[in-house]
């Protein structure tokens, strides 16, 4: 039987989130099986996930929508034990959204063995009260698009004159205070005369960008890519990097270039691109030429 069939409830409701972990060392007990109190920190961790996959960076989401959640209520249901080194999928998501809380439900596996069912109520509140108030409607929106399957950012192209305050906020907090990149070597003059593609949550916050360069001899030149930390590995960096190929072809170009820090040769090459060239420095960080074709 599938992971897909054994995780329908008698409803046919069917988590669209999977997110895997494997077992440690400090979780294992002396009965070598993992204590029971971890299981509630591993749907916890896909909670976090969770709120990537809907394009949320939870602190600042949670500051704009003026309000926080709070566990109320955790229940869970054991049909078997992981152990060290088990590899594990946890498949979770949002069952209601009533006014002021939400419903999620989950289970845990090992490969097709079910160990572990999760219900999890949590309450939007006031964090200061921290008394209910109603879900707001975009997080209910948000939380709605990732459960039907819909986008949950969008991506916009356009100039500097456009696009630049969102796109050099968010490069100033990764290159500049994450990176420690000194803010000459990020601003320059070709940010006038570049492209750049933002995406937006479904809360208007800026989450990813890069820019697009005018080609040289028909190679179009991307960099810039800069992320926002709480929301990596949602594909939002593919999401703008794919933008700005499609503006790219569209004005002619045959090939894209970039220059991958050494920590994202993987990250590009998934996206099809290949080396080109010896590694060198750039603003002190080790970086590659990558290209691709159009």
């Amino acid at each position: 039987m599938t992971i897909e069939a054994q995780l329908q409830h008698p409803s046919d409701f069917i988590p669209r989130l999977r997110h895997r972990l494997r077992v440690r060392w400090a979780e294992v007990d002396m009965q070598r099986i993992v204590f029971n109190a971890h299981y509630l920190t591993y749907f916890d961790v896909a909670i976090a996930a969770y709120w990537r996959a809907l394009a949320l960076p939870y602190e600042e989401a949670m500051h704009a929508l003026q309000g926080d959640i709070y566990l109320r209520k955790a229940t869970l249901d054991f049909a078997g034990s992981a152990r060290l080194d088990d590899e594990l999928e946890v498949g979770l998501g949002c069952r209601r959204v009533g006014d002021t809380s939400m419903r999620f439900e989950g289970a845990l596996f090992r490969q097709q063995t079910r160990l572990v069912t999760c219900k999890l109520v949590y309450v939007f509140a006031d964090p200061t009260t921290q008394k209910s108030k109603a879900v707001p409607a975009p997080l209910r929106a948000a939380i709605s698009a990732w459960e039907s399957g819909e986008a949950t950012f969008d991506v916009t192209v356009g100039d500097w004159t456009a696009l630049g305050e969102a796109a050099g906020s968010l490069r100033q907090a990764v290159f500049v205070e994450e990176q420690q990149i000194p803010k000459e070597l990020e601003w320059d003059e070709a940010d006038a005369t570049a492209l750049h593609a933002v995406a937006r949550n479904r809360l208007g916050q800026s989450i990813a960008t890069c820019r697009l360069l005018p080609a040289q001899a028909g190679v179009a030149r991307i960099g810039r890519m800069a992320v926002h930390r709480a929301v990596r590995g949602a594909g939002l960096g593919a999401a703008v990097l794919r933008a700005l190929e499609q503006t790219a072809k569209a004005r002619g170009d045959h090939a894209v270039a970039l220059h991958a820090q050494r920590s994202a040769v993987a990250f590009y090459t998934r996206l099809g691109y290949a080396p080109h060239g010896d590694p060198f420095a750039e603003a002190g960080i080790e970086h590659l030429e990558m290209q691709r074709s159009l």
